[in-house]
């Protein structure tokens, strides 16, 4: 099958230059459930790709199940109906996601969040050391860190020079040149590291990181963050248009408000992005009240035993189905 870097594409345009790659892959897909006809799919994520699938084996008479849900509430609401007619079993790891797909008709059972899982106990909601170092999470994909990388490292320089701190890069083992860009960033006290991820963040008073899944390890592990997103200009354009959430990051949509900051495209620079981390350093009362909110956030994904409850309600719904 794929290698994961081939499948790690972010945008409309970015995925329609790689069409004859996923054709071949789809249809390849088809003919392995054809041929070994299994109990059950589980279809993970990936929901341009996933949902076509389920559309061209939903004849056969195969329960389809689905683990992470797409974000239809986000965007894309009418492929809810089209949810609703080929997936027999949602599990989702959002809290609010299962009221919004029981609301749609759709049988959807909320089963945790994995991050509870991988990160280690002692790590959760930990008290914030006092380095005063500032963790930079330019995300996990090539093209990504493409775009988030060099704000990040200019706000670094200029945030550095400030409080006379230091920052680390997160990085992608065999993902991605960093020294390409960091080699003018080498008077700043700025590195890369390829520790755990998780590893980085406990042990950073300050985190900067790309829109995603990393904002929710960081508010599990309970540091202080700025959010930022840039992508390309015609998937901007179109994602514009089609979302209408007042908030994107992961975090402040569990929290069911905006607790730390977001800033999005033209913003994502470090005029802006440095003021939104001094507030953190310069007010306390500010500083208590983001790690108090950040504090809910465990206990709002389900605790552990998220990918136990998976497969318990998958057994379950293959013995009645």
């Amino acid at each position: 099958m794929a290698e994961g870097n081939e499948l790690a594409i972010l945008g409309f345009w970015e995925v329609a230059r790689r069409g004859r790659f996923f054709r071949k892959l789809f249809f390849r897909c088809v003919k392995e459930i054809k041929s070994r006809r299994p109990a059950a799919i589980v279809l993970v994520d990936y929901p341009g790709f996933n949902l076509r699938l389920a559309r061209k084996i939903r004849s056969l008479g195969i329960p389809i199940i689905y683990y992470i849900s797409p974000q239809v509430w986000a965007w894309r609401k009418r492929r809810v109906e089209e949810i609703k007619k080929l997936v027999d079993l949602m599990l989702v790891i959002l809290p609010f996601e299962e009221e919004f797909y029981r609301r749609n008709g759709v049988s959807a059972r909320f089963v945790g969040h994995y991050l509870l899982e991988d990160i280690p106990i002692n790590y959760i909601r930990s008290p914030l050391p006092i380095n005063g170092t500032l963790s930079l999470l330019p995300g996990s994909r090539s093209q990504e860190i493409e775009r988030m990388l060099p704000p990040m490292l200019q706000t670094a320089r200029r945030f550095n020079r400030l409080y006379g701190g230091r920052a680390i890069v997160a990085g992608m083992k065999d993902c991605f040149n960093y020294d390409k860009y960091l080699i003018e960033y080498v008077s700043d006290n700025i590195t890369v590291s390829f520790e755990d991820s998780h590893k980085i963040i406990y042990e950073s008073s300050l985190v900067l990181t790309a829109s995603g899944t990393a904002t929710l390890e960081t508010a599990i592990i309970g540091r202080p963050m700025v959010v930022i997103y840039r992508t390309g200009f015609v998937t901007y354009q179109i994602a514009r248009r089609l979302i209408k959430l007042d908030k994107i990051a992961l975090v402040n949509l569990v929290l069911g408000e905006k607790v730390v900051p977001e800033l999005i495209q033209h913003r994502v620079k470090p005029e802006y992005i440095v003021p939104e981390l001094t507030k953190y350093r310069e007010d306390g009362r500010y500083l208590q009240h983001v790690k108090t909110k950040l504090g809910r956030v465990p206990d709002l994904l389900g605790g552990t035993g998220a990918s136990e409850r998976a497969a318990r309600l998958i057994a379950d719904h293959l013995r009645w189905a």
